[in-house]
C-alpha cells in the first residue's frame, strides 16, 4: 500500500524546511487587462475568467450581482455574471478565493475593439488640432487601454495593460480614431465608452488573422497549409515531424556504421523549413496569438479596423485576406456577427507605383462591404498627398460613430454611408449612372463640375476623360472624345481627391461600371502586322526557344511591334502594345537579344505608339523619343548617352552596355519623356527569377533591373510583330 503525507504534515514540513507559510496554495489571478477603470460592455451577459488552484471556489460580486465557481483541473475559472444597463456611475469588481482581489470604478457601457496598422495606432497628439482637441478631454467615463506590440508563434493567454481614464494628462496616446468615434457616440448615447486599442504600425492583414480563418476561405488554402505545417500537435505536423525523425534515425544507423568501418557518411538531414516557426510580426496568425487571443471572449459591442497600406498592391485578394479575418475573429468570440466598420485607405504617392494598383485595392476594400454586418468609412476628401497618415482623424471618428449610430443604437434616420451605384444605363451617347444613400442628392463640395471620371468606347483606345452632369441622385456622363461610351470609372487614381459627395457631405468613393472592352480589340494588329515570334516567358532559361519563329520567312518591313501579356494575383492582367519605325531590316535581331542573335541596340526609336491597359503608361501615338535598350551585356546606371531626365544612379531608362557581352541582358522599351519603362525582360537566363514588368518597377530600379518579378506572373507572353512594307 502507497503511503502520502497529508496536507498539514506538508505544510509543516515546509515552514520546517524554509520558514516560510502557505506553500502549497496558489492565488486567484486575473487577466493582465482586467483593472481599475474597466468598462464592460452593456446588455450583455458578462463573462469573466481567471486562474486559480484546481478545485478552488472563485466567489465574484459586482455590485448586486454575486456568483461563483470552481477552478478546473486545469487551473482555470469561468463565470458569467448576469447583463447590466449602462452604468455611469463606477463600481467594485471584487473576485473573491484563497485570496481576494477588488477592481475598482468599474463601468458598464460600450465596448469597441480598435485594431490595425499605424493609422489606427495614430495618436491624438499627432492629429489635427492636437493642443485643443488634448485641452478640451475631460471626458471620465471615456476609457481607454492599449496592448502592447507582442508577436507570438503560439496563442498566448494572458496580456498586461492598464485602463486609462481619459483626461488632458493622458489622451494624447489614445488612438485617434478610436476616441474621436468614442467622442461622438457619447454625446449622442451618453454611456461610458470603452477602447481596446491592439494595433501596429506597418503590419499587413495576414498577422492579425487566427489560424481558423485562413482555414475558412478556401482560396487562402495555402497560407492555411504554412501555419499547420509549423503548429505543433497539428495533424500536418505531427506528420512531417514523423517522416523527419524516421530519415533521422535512418542516417543515424548509417553514420555509426560509417563511423565503425571509417567510411563515408552523408550530410544529416536538414530541419525543413515549412516547420520553423514564423519569426517576424508581420507573419501569418502573429499578431493574432499574441494581441488579440488573450482578449478573445470579453464581451464587446464590435470592432473597428483602420489597415490596408501594407496589403495594398493585393487588388481583390485582399477582400479574401479581410473575410478570413472578419470570420475567424467572429467565429472565436462567439457573439455572432458583431459589427465590424473599417476606413478605406486615402490617396497617396506611393512613389513611381502604377496609379491604378490602389484604385484597384479601393475597389477591394469596397468589396468587403458584402460579408454581414460591415460597412466602410471613406475619406479622399481628407488626405495628405505626401502623408500616408492624414491628421484629420475628427472626420475619421465621426464617419465610423455614424455608422455604429445608426446599424448599433437605433439612429435609423442617419445616412451613415457614402453615395454608392445602385445602377448604370448605357446610352446611344453617355451614361446614367443612379446613386443611393446620397442624403438628399449629389453635389460638389467646391460647386464646380464632379471630378474623375473618364468613360472609355469600342473606339477610344482607353479611357478618355468626361463631363458629369448631376441630376438629383443621378450623374449624366458624355465625353467628345468618345463617341458611344460603354463603360466608367471613377476616381481611379491614387492621387485622386475627388469633389463629388452626397448632401451629408460624406464622399464617393472610388468605383467603376460597365464592361470595358480589351483594348487588343481596338487596335487593327492582324491587319497591319505579320507576327515573327511568339515566346512563353514562363520558359525563360540559358537559351531562348520561342514557340513561333517565322523569322527565316519575314521580308522587307519598316516597323516592329511588341505584345507583352501578364497576369498576376496582385496585378491582375496587364497588356501592352508598342510599336515603333524599324530599327533593324535583320528579322532575327528583334526577339530577345542574346548574344547568339547578336542583337545590341542602344537608340532613340521614332513614330512610337503606345496602348495599355495598365493605368500608369502614357498612351501615345506616332510620338518621337522612345528609346530602347536592348543588348546581351551586363550594363551599369552611368548615363554617359545624357538621356534627358535618367538618374545616373539607378537603373532606369539611361543605362549603358558593360561587359561581359553575354551577361545580364535587357530587353527594355522606355518613354523618356514621361520617366517611364514602358516594359522589360532582364535577365531572362535566371528563368523563374528574371526581371519581368510592364511600367515603371515599384523598387530601387523602375526598369526591373534585380526584381526577379518573373516568377510572381502565372501568365506570361511576349509576342513580336513586324510591318511588311506591301502593308502601308
Amino acid at each position: 500500500m502507497k503511503s502520502r503525507f497529508c496536507l498539514p504534515f506538508v505544510a509543516l514540513l515546509f515552514v520546517f524546511l524554509t520558514g516560510e507559510s502557505n506553500p502549497a496554495r496558489g492565488e486567484i489571478r486575473l487577466p493582465g487587462f482586467y483593472g481599475n477603470h474597466m468598462v464592460l460592455q452593456r446588455d450583455l451577459p458578462i463573462r469573466l475568467w481567471g486562474w486559480g488552484n484546481p478545485g478552488e471556489k472563485v466567489t465574484i460580486r459586482f455590485g448586486d450581482d454575486l456568483t461563483d465557481c470552481v477552478t478546473s483541473e486545469q487551473g482555470r475559472w469561468e463565470a458569467m455574471l448576469p447583463s447590466h444597463s449602462a452604468s455611469k456611475s463606477g463600481k467594485d469588481l471584487i473576485f473573491s478565493g484563497d485570496n481576494q482581489i477588488e477592481l475598482k470604478d468599474v463601468l458598464v457601457g460600450e465596448v469597441w475593439l480598435c485594431s490595425g496598422q499605424s493609422n489606427m495606432e495614430w495618436t491624438v497628439a499627432a492629429s489635427t488640432n492636437a493642443a485643443e482637441e488634448i485641452a478640451a478631454a475631460n471626458y471620465p467615463t471615456i476609457r481607454h487601454m492599449k496592448v502592447a506590440h507582442r508577436p507570438s508563434t503560439v496563442s498566448v493567454d494572458d496580456l498586461d495593460s492598464q485602463w486609462q481614464v481619459c483626461t488632458p494628462e493622458v489622451v494624447g496616446g489614445f488612438t485617434a480614431c478610436g476616441y474621436f468615434m468614442a467622442v461622438n457616440l457619447q454625446a449622442e448615447l451618453d454611456v461610458p465608452i470603452g477602447l481596446i486599442n491592439s494595433s501596429w504600425g506597418g503590419t499587413r492583414v495576414e498577422p492579425w488573422t487566427p489560424p481558423l480563418g485562413f482555414e475558412k476561405v478556401e482560396s487562402l488554402e495555402s497560407i492555411y497549409q504554412s501555419v499547420m505545417e509549423k503548429t505543433p500537435g497539428s495533424v500536418e505536423y505531427q506528420a512531417a515531424l514523423e517522416s523527419q525523425i524516421a530519415e533521422t534515425e535512418k542516417w543515424l544507423e548509417q553514420a555509426r556504421l560509417a563511423w565503425k568501418t571509417k567510411g563515408v557518411v552523408e550530410p544529416s538531414p536538414s530541419f525543413p523549413d515549412s516547420m520553423k516557426p514564423f519569426q517576424s510580426h508581420q507573419d501569418p496568425t502573429m499578431l493574432y496569438h499574441g494581441m488579440i487571443h488573450a482578449l478573445v471572449g470579453f464581451p464587446i459591442r464590435g470592432a473597428i479596423w483602420y489597415q490596408g497600406e501594407s496589403n495594398h498592391t493585393e487588388g481583390m485578394l485582399y477582400y479574401e485576406k479581410k473575410k478570413a479575418l472578419i470570420e475567424g475573429w467572429r467565429e472565436l468570440w462567439g457573439q455572432g456577427d458583431f459589427p465590424f466598420y473599417y476606413v478605406q485607405i486615402a490617396p497617396f504617392q506611393y512613389g513611381a507605383e502604377d496609379p491604378t494598383i490602389l484604385a484597384e485595392f479601393w475597389e477591394s476594400q469596397a468589396a468587403v462591404q458584402q460579408i454581414p454586418n460591415t460597412a466602410m468609412v471613406v475619406i479622399n476628401d481628407i488626405a495628405t498627398l505626401n502623408d500616408i497618415h492624414p491628421p484629420n482623424k475628427q472626420d475619421v471618428g465621426k464617419r465610423l460613430a455614424l455608422l455604429a449610430l445608426k446599424n448599433n443604437y437605433g439612429m435609423k434616420q442617419l445616412v451613415a454611408s457614402s453615395p454608392e451605384m445602385e445602377s448604370m444605363v448605357v446610352l446611344e451617347d453617355h451614361l446614367r449612372i443612379k446613386f443611393r444613400n446620397t442624403g438628399g442628392g449629389l453635389r460638389t463640395r467646391d460647386g464646380k463640375e464632379a471630378s474623375y471620371f473618364e468613360v472609355i468606347g469600342p473606339g477610344s483606345r482607353g479611357f478618355k476623360s468626361a463631363k458629369a452632369e448631376i441630376l438629383d441622385d443621378t450623374i449624366i456622363l458624355r465625353s467628345d472624345m468618345v463617341d458611344n461610351p460603354v463603360a466608367f470609372r471613377f476616381a481611379w487614381d491614387k492621387l485622386a481627391e475627388p469633389n463629388l459627395m452626397g448632401g451629408t457631405g460624406l464622399p464617393v468613393g472610388a468605383f467603376r461600371g460597365g464592361v470595358e472592352p480589351d483594348f487588343l480589340s481596338l487596335l487593327s494588329i492582324r491587319d497591319e502586322y505579320e507576327l515573327v515570334y511568339e515566346l512563353d516567358l514562363s520558359r525563360l532559361g540559358q537559351r531562348i526557344s520561342y514557340q513561333y519563329d517565322g523569322s527565316d520567312s519575314i521580308g522587307k518591313f519598316d516597323r516592329i511591334a511588341y505584345l507583352l501579356e501578364l497576369k498576376s494575383e496582385e496585378r491582375g492582367e496587364q497588356k501592352i502594345f508598342v510599336s515603333m519605325d524599324a530599327f533593324t531590316e535583320d528579322a532575327k535581331k528583334i526577339g530577345v537579344p542574346t548574344a547568339l542573335s547578336g542583337a545590341s541596340f542602344r537608340q532613340s526609336v521614332g513614330q512610337m505608339d503606345v496602348f495599355s491597359n495598365v493605368g500608369s503608361i502614357a498612351l501615345v501615338e506616332r510620338t518621337e523619343g522612345g528609346t530602347i535598350e536592348f543588348w546581351p551585356d551586363n550594363y551599369a546606371t552611368e548615363n554617359s548617352a545624357e538621356v534627358p531626365g535618367a538618374s545616373g544612379r539607378r537603373y532606369d531608362f539611361g543605362d549603358e552596355p558593360a561587359l561581359p557581352v553575354d551577361g545580364y541582358g535587357s530587353m527594355q522599351v522606355h518613354l523618356p519623356s514621361a520617366k517611364q519603362t514602358l516594359f522589360a525582360i532582364n535577365h531572362w537566363r535566371a528563368g523563374a527569377d528574371a526581371d519581368l514588368g510592364i511600367g515603371n518597377a515599384t523598387g530601387d530600379h523602375t526598369d526591373w533591373t534585380f526584381s526577379g518579378s518573373a516568377k510572381t506572373y502565372t501568365e506570361k507572353r511576349l509576342r513580336v510583330y513586324v510591318r511588311p512594307i506591301e502593308k502601308r
